[in-house]
């Protein structure tokens, strides 16, 4: 095809039915095709030569040069010219500038011919790569369709038309049956560059694919006058979507649910039978955590708004509902508000409030050397911890009925003292552990909290590195049926989950980094 004796022309109509069939630019297959004679040409004229090749877009004629530098004394005649020489190929040039030297045509020997097709082969096939991950980038977050071509250990390869996809095993629903055949929807959650071409991963269990198939199928949702604030699926099993107005004369539920639950059936029948409750949002976390939890009927809702916490109270027949199968209900809710939520009955509620209340006004008679009138009285108007009365105003506790100026200076200059001796003890008491100085400066720990790791023998940052955030701040677990209260080491220093994961996550950082 590259020789003397070839139309000229062909390069140009060959260049074109490849940039048409791999839907690529003409312009790069006919660059590719350059560089693959240009390597063809140095096989001929020597390695060490640097060859620059030109097709007139126009004919197809094939223009082979050497590119020179102007030098006063050549000494390699494959890199550099003198200047008279050059004068006589361009009048204008001048000493150390580069020149393009004419060379022959050839006829292509073998081994020449197979360079350059494997040069324009490598070129082209980079370009598709290119073109198939540029293609496909922009469907990142979107759903995808198409056959199933075969399953490899569990895994489902989709062949999507112009390329092919991944679903991994853990991203399939589970129990789901599927074969090579099937026509399939999923997710787009990720697209990669990588050395053999594009990776395009798909889900069905993320739920962003259940999110996808409600815009499908919910013209509202898609037409913006509702929207999705967020879901939670247990893939397969059971899922939770809330979901908002935006057009306050819309019922969001409604609508997702569809005249006679057609809309809501047919998302069901893609995620095989999955059961879904859809949530009417709301600006009141109570009523979108009353909602979340249906159909258990809650009787109060105490919010941590800085823990992200929530205590649900209801009674015992409404327990295990709230709960579900095995913390179903309960598990997909937090995912869906983002709160941790702690179900108790009324009477545990009742039980925790009279124990807490117990343990605050023993602290105060304890440290502060008050009787257990005045330590009851000040825990009943807010003062529950000393360092709320070293921080309060004199007014604040002179306000309280019972309480003189004189004992309330006296309730502060305590505290302040006891502050202030307790800090000294936990210094003391950090250094006799052994706490590292890595641990002791991590950004965000307080020194009761450092005491409280020691203790529990976290003594170096590799070792709070390793723990997770249920081991700091607790949590419930279902074991045979039964709900079990997990304690973590910093449960009663009231940090969130996300606070306690940033806290783990910046230690890791640290040890990684170094």
């Amino acid at each position: 095809m590259l020789n003397k004796r070839a139309d000229k022309l062909e390069l140009l109509r060959i260049a074109e039915a490849v940039a048409l069939e791999k839907s690529i630019d003409k312009e790069l297959i006919i660059n590719s095709m350059e560089t693959g004679i240009a390597k063809a040409a140095k096989s001929k004229f020597g390695n060490e030569n640097e060859i620059q090749v030109n097709i007139n877009r126009d004919n197809g004629d094939i223009e082979i040069f050497r590119k020179l530098l102007i030098v006063e004394s050549p000494e390699n005649n494959n890199t550099e010219i003198s200047l008279e020489s050059a004068k006589a190929l361009n009048n204008e040039k001048k000493l150390g500038e580069e020149i393009l030297q004419p060379l022959p045509t050839f006829d292509f020997g073998r081994i020449a011919a197979q360079t350059a097709k494997q040069v324009i082969s490598f070129s082209v096939r980079e370009a598709e790569k290119e073109r198939q991950f540029n293609d496909f980038i922009d469907k990142k977050d979107t759903i995808l369709s198409g056959i199933v071509k075969r399953l490899e250990f569990g895994n489902v390869i989709v062949d999507l038309g112009k390329a092919e996809a991944i679903i991994q095993k853990n991203e399939m629903i589970p129990r789901e049956n599927i074969k090579a055949g099937d026509r399939i929807k999923a997710y787009c959650y990720d697209v990669r560059r990588e050395q053999r071409g594009q990776q395009i991963f798909l889900s069905r269990a993320h739920p962003k694919f259940m999110e996808k198939l409600f815009i499908q199928e919910v013209p509202e949702i898609y037409d913006g006058l509702i929207e999705i604030k967020s879901s939670a699926r247990d893939p397969g099993s059971r899922a939770k979507i809330c979901v908002k107005a935006i057009d306050t004369s819309l019922d969001p539920v409604g609508a997702c649910v569809g005249m006679r639950g057609s809309r809501v059936q047919a998302v069901v029948n893609e995620l095989q039978g999955e059961k879904i409750d859809i949530v009417n949002w709301s600006e009141d976390i109570t009523v979108v955590v009353s909602n979340a939890l249906s159909p258990a009927e809650v009787l109060k809702v105490n919010v941590y708004e800085d823990a992200k916490k929530l205590d649900v109270i209801l009674n015992e027949e409404n327990l295990s509902k709230a709960i579900g199968r095995r913390g179903q209900n309960v598990r997909l809710a937090t995912k869906l508000i983002n709160y941790e939520i702690n179900i108790m009955t009324d009477q545990e509620e009742s039980e925790k409030r009279q124990e807490e209340f117990k343990d605050r006004t023993e602290n105060l008679m304890k440290n502060l050397e008050v009787d257990e009138t005045l330590g009851q009285l000040l825990v009943a108007e807010g003062f529950s911890s000393i360092d709320l009365i070293k921080n309060c105003e004199l007014n604040d506790l002179v306000k309280i009925e019972g309480i003189e100026e004189e004992t309330a200076k006296e309730l502060i200059e305590r505290a302040a003292e006891f502050h202030k001796k307790s800090q000294e003890e936990i210094q003391q008491k950090i250094e006799d552990l052994g706490l590292e100085t890595d641990l002791i400066n991590h950004k965000g720990l307080t020194p009761g909290m450092l005491l409280t790791l020691g203790e529990k023998k976290i003594l170096t940052l590799n070792d709070f590195a390793d723990l997770a955030s249920d081991e700091l701040i607790g949590g419930f677990d279902i074991i045979k049926g039964e709900k079990v209260k997990i304690n973590g080491y910093l449960e009663d220093f009231a940090l969130s989950r996300t606070e306690a994961d940033e806290l783990i996550m910046k230690a890791r950082e640290k040890i990684y980094n170094n």
